[in-house]
């Protein structure tokens, strides 16, 4: 993959992070693999994922999620963060007054849109807050790549499709099929998402050629509850 360029009218992209060879994700040891741990809510899971390694850190500012932060909880992880790992906010179909209130808390270098944001509405996002976004796509088959052209996204993340009436659209524990990915080749830089833990980390990139991969809920002992233990286990599995 070439250098991304920063796009017409929007922030500018921390390009040396976004910038991926495409012999990169065949590596049989993939030591440049790229580790996101979302749902961070407090200091001991922001210290062991900075510790070990991970490259981004996810604040969920979803209000159903078990994993959501307020605005002064989120403004002290990000303090803690800060210069360690790259700081990701999450949201899922926010208003922009709910996502200015997060930027001022956290200052994020990405945010992250879970929901069913528009094209228009993640162009809108990006333009507005002057920050690269995150665009997810829930999976469940081949066609739910289809609508990954139409939007104006630095990242994409893709992730299982949510269970039929789940209050909140991401870190439920369940995987999709991860041969659908191998092979495909998108413009931009993506995430693995969905029912990863550190037993399945390692033959999840196998299949699906991923470059990064982000995990939640498979590292954590309950809803919410994040172990320092499980997060360090998971980055190098990743990395193995």
């Amino acid at each position: 993959m070439s250098q991304l360029r920063p796009k017409r009218g929007g922030p500018d992209l921390p390009v040396g992070l976004l910038d991926f060879a495409s012999e990169r994700r065949d590596k049989r040891h993939p030591m440049g693999v790229l580790v996101k741990i979302c749902g961070i809510n407090s200091f001991e899971a922001a210290d062991a994922a900075a510790e070990a390694g991970a490259d981004f850190a996810g604040l969920n500012f979803h209000k159903k999620s078990p994993r959501n932060v307020a605005p002064e909880q989120a403004r002290t992880l990000a303090d803690r963060l800060r210069g360690r790992v790259k700081l990701v906010a999450l949201f899922a179909d926010a208003g922009d007054a709910e996502i200015g209130v997060a930027m001022e808390a956290a200052v994020p270098d990405f945010l992250q849109l879970h929901g069913g944001e528009t094209p228009a509405r993640v162009a809108e996002i990006r333009s507005r807050f002057g920050v690269p976004v995150i665009k997810v796509f829930q999976v469940a088959d081949a066609g739910d790549f289809a609508r990954v052209a139409e939007h104006d996204a630095d990242m994409l993340l893709f992730d299982a499709r949510a269970p039929v009436g789940a209050a909140f659209p991401g870190g439920h524990g369940a995987s999709f099929d991860w041969q659908l990915l191998r092979g495909r080749n998108f413009s931009r830089p993506w995430l693995l998402a969905g029912g990863l833990n550190a037993g399945n980390v390692a033959r999840a990139i196998a299949t699906s050629g991923a470059v990064g991969v982000d995990v939640s809920s498979g590292v954590e002992t309950a809803p919410g509850v994040k172990s320092a233990a499980m997060i360090r286990e998971f980055v190098r599995q990743a990395r193995a």
